[in-house]
């Protein structure tokens, strides 16, 4: 009978798909790879000519708007003549937006970013359609009216629902389709901006929260499918060219530090800005929906003083690149921009944070080159956009190749990686969350924007497993193995499982502390053996496997331990893993993190 037993169990452990044999490496990766690049390009294409649609719509609704002529001709509100009249557009554009917020969909509201965010890590990654039609129109009409926003928020959350609405025709896990979703709003920006690294980067630090060929390679894929055929849509880059600098003497780091000390400064009060702002509208006694109109208000008040400061402010960031905007002027423009800007946003309208972040960061740039006894007023500009915007959403990277991207001058890279790491370490000194996180951390959830290999991806199953497991004959009766568990028999009690062996020491079973319950509570409990009592096929994992598949196996067969067994011998027994010996595995990285030991410096006592 038990020889019997061995052979079933042998047979069953050779059955089962073990997925670490010979397949451990530096990746997951798999074939369904290249059904996801596929699917990537396609949409990729499609966020390019969503981009361009937006880009028209934001134009006409500009035309008609400020200047009472439906055209697709570029213009901005800057040169309008429509005197006090001007205060009135922002606010219908407000009213329409409101009205679409409440009667279409909610999640139209905001700046784009924090949205996706929320859909990839409490909606499964799926958007609505009704979102992805909504989102750009109530977008170009807050923009179009003068609205002080750019139009990548609102593109990434469009390309986002397009890659997002393209993966749910599919079956496809919440992860692919993830990265569809984060694919089609990389390729939004990348069209937006004729930015392809950045938007990859943009993805990595801000949407995937993971760093995996799965994810990495389709979204590259979509971002150059939308750059490429930008070209033919809205033409080739950089949208803001400029003559390339002269290489600065090393001291101009020190400079670059500053300014992105600065930066970082500027960063968090922007940030608490805007959540002020935020905080009053919603103890306002109206309805959200009119919050916007109110909101327009500030901007109209704002525009008619400040015409510079409605709309994207595309011309001003390239005036500012290209050090043609300097003194006073700048000093009102900026004021301006910062009070429409976080007035508007934080009335919940649509509309984008990263070209306000970039016009700002570049005033501040302009305003600080006074002081600064090297380099020119473009220079400084382009060190604090990217410093601003790499602080204020935590995305350093993002923010260092957009900033060279827009402006393809490579010599300017050392300054505006300093600066942008400057304006990091000071955002995440000073505040918890990012101008992004913060909304959704107000609606209750919590982001981890720390990637790390988990240990458990990382520690396999014999580094932490008992290998001093005691066994049980399996001939024993029930009876028996209880008197071993009343007399504190060490060997026995060890674990609350127990693996029984036959009379060559084979593992033919396994039994829990809840089966011998069970047994005894049987009329003839007493008489079966602890074999009969218990599980003749238990749960196995081999010494090689790593603790990540070990969990997916209690987690799937719904027990709390595993027995560790030779794979050439499968009814071999080495060893016995169980939750202590998991935790171990994060004991490990929490050591690793936190237990600082000491070095030739410190004290010794």
């Amino acid at each position: 009978m038990i020889a019997e037993n061995s052979t079933n169990l042998d047979e069953t452990m050779k059955q089962e798909p073990r997925p670490a044999e010979g397949k451990l490496g530096d990746f997951t990766t798999d074939p369904r790879l290249l059904r996801l690049c596929a699917m990537a390009l396609v949409i990729g294409l499609i966020s390019a000519v969503v981009a361009k649609i937006l880009l028209l719509l934001i134009t006409v609704i500009t035309n008609l708007a400020f200047y009472g002529r439906f055209s697709g001709q570029a213009a901005s509100p800057a040169h309008n003549h429509l005197g006090w009249f001007v205060v009135i557009i922002p606010v219908i554009g407000g009213l329409a937006t409101g009205f679409m917020a409440r009667y279409g969909s909610e999640k139209i509201r905001g700046h784009g970013i924090p949205e996706a965010l929320e859909a990839i890590l409490i909606g499964r990654s799926r958007i609505e359609l009704k979102v992805a039609v909504l989102k750009p129109v109530s977008s170009a009409i807050t923009i179009g009216t003068g609205g002080p926003f750019g139009a990548e928020g609102p593109i990434i959350m469009t390309g986002g629902a397009c890659g997002s609405l393209f993966a749910q025709m599919f079956r496809l896990s919440a992860a692919e389709r993830k990265t569809l979703l984060v694919a089609g709003a990389a390729g939004g920006m990348a069209a937006i901006f004729a930015t392809p690294i950045a938007a990859v980067l943009l993805a990595i630090e801000l949407l995937l929260f993971e760093w995996k060929p799965r994810s990495f390679i389709p979204v590259a894929i979509a971002s150059i499918a939308a750059s490429a055929l930008r070209v033919v849509l809205l033409g080739a880059g950089p949208i803001f060219p400029v003559a390339p600098h002269a290489t600065l003497h090393p001291i101009g780091l020190v400079f670059a530090l500053i300014v992105g000390l600065i930066a970082g400064l500027v960063s968090c009060v922007m940030t608490s800005y805007l959540y002020l702002v935020e905080d009053f509208f919603h103890k306002l006694p109206v309805h959200w929906m009119w919050w916007p109109a109110i909101g327009g208000v500030a901007v109209g008040v704002g525009g008619l003083f400040e015409p510079r400061a409605l709309g994207v402010g595309y011309d001003v960031i390239g005036d500012l690149l290209n050090g043609k905007l300097l003194g006073m002027a700048v000093v009102g423009l900026l004021i301006a921009k910062m009070l429409m800007w976080g007035l508007a946003l934080g009335s919940g309208t649509s509309g984008g944070v990263l070209a306000p972040l970039l016009m700002i960061g570049g005033m501040v740039g302009a305003l600080e080159s006074h002081w600064i006894p090297m380099g020119d007023p473009g220079l400084w500009a382009a060190v604090s956009m990217a410093a601003i915007m790499g602080g204020t959403m935590r995305a350093p990277l993002t923010a260092a190749i957009f900033t060279l991207e827009l402006s393809h001058d490579l010599n300017i890279m050392p300054e505006v990686f300093v600066g942008t790491i400057a304006a990091l370490a000071v955002t995440v000194l000073l505040m918890k969350r990012s101008i992004l996180t913060e909304k959704i951390a107000r609606r209750g959830y919590h982001i981890m924007r720390e990637y790390s290999v988990d240990p458990f991806d990382a520690v396999r199953v014999g580094e932490v497993m008992d290998s001093e497991v005691a066994t049980y004959p399996a001939t024993k009766k029930v009876p028996d193995l209880v008197r071993a568990f009343a007399e504190h028999d060490s060997d026995v009690t060890r674990h609350h499982a127990v693996p029984l062996v036959d009379s060559d020491d084979k593992l033919v079973g396994l039994i829990t502390r809840g089966d011998v319950f069970r047994a005894l509570e049987m009329k003839d409990g007493s008489k079966m053996t602890v074999l009969e009592a218990g599980s003749k096929s238990p749960i196995v994992i081999h010494s090689d496997e790593l603790i990540q598949d070990a969990v997916a196996l209690m987690l799937h067969h719904k027990v709390g331990r595993l027995l560790v067994v030779d794979r050439d011998e499968p009814t071999r027994l080495i060893g016995y893993l169980g939750r202590p010996g998991i935790l171990d595995a994060r004991l490990h990285r929490h050591e690793e993190e936190n237990l600082r030991e000491p070095g030739l410096l410190s004290r010794t006592s």
